[in-house]
């Protein structure tokens, strides 16, 4: 599917070297004050070619909202936004080879189609228009004083022994890698160019905090923010894991060990990340997201082609040497609209919410 949401919803569209990608955003209350700069803003976090960090392509990803705003508003009609390609080298793609560990192979399989241009909707470039959403979802937050934060603890081998409440998200705004942890920051950027150096390529670990979460977003049973939260970031290129809260720790821990006991209506932890019964409960949502290395790599490796014959590829092309540095501003897109989403549907769970609306 290419929407994802059930009230605050976004559709994306365009592949990686076609004319353009974008995003259709519904669901939109009318009368939020809509930042452009803000949008902008956070397109370049995630664009391409802004350091040696980064895919060598350039593209400009400036933002054409097409509907959906009026003299600074929005109008609760779907909000269009298109980002031009504008830096393709189709040429450096093989029509009949498989890229080993690329979606290439299943992508055939599936549809029978290749569209060899980049990896065509499967590419990471896709991920333009979820960021595009992702502010648009920031804007609605920011009305009730909900902010997310997120950016890279870890790089290979390289973790910072911070804890989550001692991340500076305030630094990694303006740190090339995006790290949360300032005494780590040159450890990263060399685990990062120690890979682009061997040809190669190398994971990540991200952080994210939602901040002032209100009490009780989420559904019960079948959508459950923690659920929800999972299945959008796990949709992301390159994630391979989730956790909440205390996440795989919490499994080698007792009950009165992972329990968070509440006192004066203050949480003493947050094992729980945030989230009980797959609701809010008011503390921070708190989430580790693990990227894999880019599969894009410049090492020979052994695969096939279309006609089943075995050869050895070797990569061409512009490619992140850790895909998990932009990735970071993906997951916190992704947060943003879950968290919008659950806002919305929260708003209907009881009548006295009703009434105020409609008496």
């Amino acid at each position: 599917m290419n929407s994802f949401g059930v009230r605050f919803k976004f559709t994306s569209f365009g592949e990686s070297h076609g004319l353009a990608m974008g995003c259709v955003v519904d669901g939109m209350p009318a009368g939020v004050k809509f930042d452009f700069d803000f949008l902008q803003d956070m397109l370049d976090r995630r664009k391409p070619g802004q350091n040696q960090f980064s895919t060598p392509r350039k593209e400009m990803d400036k933002a054409q909202v097409l509907s959906g705003v009026f003299k600074g508003y929005t109008t609760g009609t779907p909000i269009s936004v298109l980002v031009y390609n504008e830096n393709t080298h189709s040429k450096d793609y093989e029509k009949d080879i498989f890229r080993p560990a690329h979606a290439d192979f299943t992508y055939y399989h599936k549809y029978s189609i290749r569209d060899y241009r980049g990896g065509g909707r499967a590419s990471a470039r896709e991920s333009v228009a979820r960021v595009a959403a992702g502010a648009i979802a920031c804007m609605l937050l920011k009305e009730f004083g909900i902010e997310v934060m997120s950016g890279v603890f870890g790089v290979g081998d390289i973790d910072s022994k911070l804890s989550n409440d001692e991340f500076d998200f305030d630094y990694a705004k303006n740190s090339e890698v995006y790290a949360l942890d300032k005494n780590l920051e040159q450890k990263l950027k060399d685990e990062i160019l120690k890979a682009k150096k061997g040809k190669n390529s190398i994971g990540a670990r991200v952080f994210t905090r939602v901040k002032n979460p209100i009490k009780g977003l989420g559904e019960p049973l079948y959508d459950k923010l923690d659920g929800k939260l999972a299945y959008a970031i796990m949709g992301i290129n390159a994630v391979k894991a989730v956790e909440i809260g205390s996440g795989i720790q919490s499994s080698y821990m007792c009950g009165s060990q992972n329990n968070d006991e509440l006192k004066d209506g203050v949480f003493l932890s947050n094992h729980s990340g945030g989230i009980l019964g797959g609701i809010s409960n008011g503390d921070f949502i708190d989430i580790k997201t693990y990227f894999k290395p880019t599969p894009s790599i410049f090492l020979p490796q052994q695969t096939q082609n279309i006609q089943g014959e075995n050869i050895i590829y070797e990569l061409k092309g512009r490619h992140d040497p850790c895909v998990g540095v932009r990735g970071s501003v993906v997951v916190n897109a992704m947060v943003a609209i879950c968290m919008a989403d659950v806002l919305l549907l929260n708003a209907s769970s009881k009548l006295s919410s009703l009434i105020k609306i409609y008496k």
